[in-house]
């Protein structure tokens, strides 16, 4: 009798251990179950979601196009896109649409953003902004759901603008991407611009700096119908910028004129750089007003960089001195180099020295002399260091790799060659060992011919050369009116057919045959 008890109280025992691990094995399994509920809802929480931002044209923060100058040939494209939406009932009568898109290309620091704030404002549309880096993350579809988001909020507020900057983040050639998010991104935007859900009153406007890289599509009529390049501003439209980012400003005496012409190139980001450090130092030196020296302290700034607490010594310093009076030299005689406005031996950024030239007008087409001269002048430098110290430094880097790319677009891309071997397709690598021979024999060719020409010129004219390092060394700057002084009398060379480059008064004979030093690989 005890020990059928024994049995049944044993089997009683295990069978509750069996149903206490069991019951413990499903609170396990749901407890498991809930905490990955609970992860995935927190990851679906923390995904990145970004909501278009909604610009309203606001009194106290609006861009106008009286705000912006230098970019009247983009103001005056982009007004009637302001127009239509203003009043859209012209154009209707004639049955013309709006454009469904328009893309604004050009160098950085144009204004490209500006232009879209200030067609928003002027048009009283309600603007959405963003990014199209934003667009494209690791999760797959997200991009293109953001795209859905964005294009239904602005449509809900017609007429409205959307905004896209950095269109290349998305707008590239499709087939490249290996996730495909990016095409898929860019498949949705296409759909969005030119799909059934189109209406008339929404208006796309994207800023790129690569328009070779965005994918055909875009581009094509429907989807970007305007392509709007917003180029740095002339010289007339700089002087524009810098009465723009002045006006508020106390100014003295400037002739902002002549600040646009020493500006050459610069965009309308550089120029307000500009302004904005002549303000810094004006109020450093503690002046009432901005002044002229104020102006050339920010242009010295921006163009060549701080001014550096490098110490040179005295042998150093001479380097550098005949360096700059040589790049200064050949610029002085040559006809077709701007002039020499300001020659500076004091250490700013990387450079040990400078020479800044003044062009008097802004000049978009070069030719094959011109660009032998101008890279005569940048080996002034080192064909003076050979000359006077019978050695050349390692100063001229920067000058040599100047050089070195002209004469390669001279040679691959604009066919100033002696052959005339012009520029290949882009991806045609078929090009025989003779024909690049031919190329490399042309390039030093080139280089040459405009080291001849350095060469003779620092020869011929020593005594101005010598001068304008012995005022270097004693000044460390030389402005306009130095420079005009020493080289008072001192005739211009000029070319004549057949001969080259020859004295304006009388032709020289002295032709250097002095050797130099191979020049550095570059």
């Amino acid at each position: 009798m005890d020990q059928v008890a024994v049995t049944i109280l044993g089997t009683s025992i295990a069978q509750d251990i069996q149903n206490w691990a069991y019951n413990w094995s499903s609170v396990a399994m749901m407890l498991f179950f809930a905490v990955l509920i609970f992860l995935m809802w927190r990851t679906l929480k923390v995904m990145p979601r970004v909501k278009p931002q909604q610009i309203k044209p606001a009194s106290n923060q609006s861009v106008s196009f009286e705000d912006i100058a230098g970019v009247d040939e983009a103001k005056a494209e982009l007004r009637e896109i302001v127009e239509f939406l203003r009043d859209p009932r012209e154009f209707q009568k004639m049955g013309a649409k709006v454009p469904k898109g328009i893309l604004l290309h050009g160098p950085p620091g144009t204004g490209k953003t500006l232009l879209a704030k200030a067609v928003a404002h002027e048009s009283g549309a309600q603007f959405f902004a963003q990014s199209a880096a934003a667009f494209v993350e690791m999760f797959a579809g997200l991009g293109a759901a953001r795209i859905r988001r964005l294009f239904a909020i602005a449509r809900k507020h017609e007429p409205a603008i959307i905004f896209i900057d950095e269109l290349d983040a998305v707008g590239g050639r499709r087939g490249s991407d290996f996730s495909g998010e990016k095409d898929q991104t860019l498949n949705q935007l296409l759909v969005e611009m030119d799909g059934f859900n189109t209406s008339g009153r929404l208006v796309v406007i994207a800023a790129s700096n690569l328009l070779d890289k965005l994918d055909p599509a875009l581009l094509r009529p429907g989807r970007f119908d305007r392509q709007v390049f917003v180029a740095p501003p002339d010289v007339k439209g700089r002087q524009g910028v810098l009465a723009v980012h002045t006006r508020n400003k106390p100014l003295g005496d400037v002739d902002l004129g002549l600040v646009a012409q020493q500006t050459s190139g610069l965009t309308g980001a550089d120029l307000a750089n500009i302004c904005n450090e002549a303000a810094i130092f004006a109020a450093r030196r503690k002046a009432p007003c901005i002044g002229t020296e104020d102006f050339d302290s920010a242009l010295e700034r921006v163009i060549a960089g701080v001014q550096s607490r490098r110490v040179l010594n005295d042998h150093e310093k001479r380097v550098v001195a005949f360096h700059e009076a040589g790049h200064a030299l050949c610029g002085e005689l040559l006809p077709s180099v701007d002039r020499v406005h300001r020659i500076s031996i004091v250490p700013r950024g990387r450079a040990l020295g400078y020479t800044l030239n003044l062009p008097d007008e802004d000049r978009y087409l070069k030719t094959r002399e011109e660009l032998i001269d101008y890279m005569t002048v940048l080996l002034g430098g080192r064909v003076a260091e050979q000359h006077v110290f019978g050695q050349v430094t390692t100063g001229a880097s920067d000058d040599l790799k100047r050089v070195a790319d002209i004469s390669h677009s001279m040679v691959h891309d604009y066919a100033m060659g002696t052959a005339g071997v012009g520029r290949v397709p882009d991806g045609d690598v078929r090009l025989s060992e003779r024909t690049l021979r031919i190329r490399d024999e042309e390039r030093q060719d080139l280089i040459e011919e405009a080291r001849r020409a350095a060469q003779r010129m620092i020869v011929s004219h020593r005594a101005e050369l010598d001068a304008l390092a012995a005022e270097l060394l004693e000044h460390e700057v030389l402005d306009r009116d130095a420079i005009e002084r020493i080289m008072d009398g001192v005739p211009r060379m000029e070319r004549a057919p057949g001969v080259g480059l020859r004295v304006v008064a009388a032709a020289t004979a002295l032709d250097a045959t002095a050797g130099e030093s191979e020049s550095p690989r570059i």
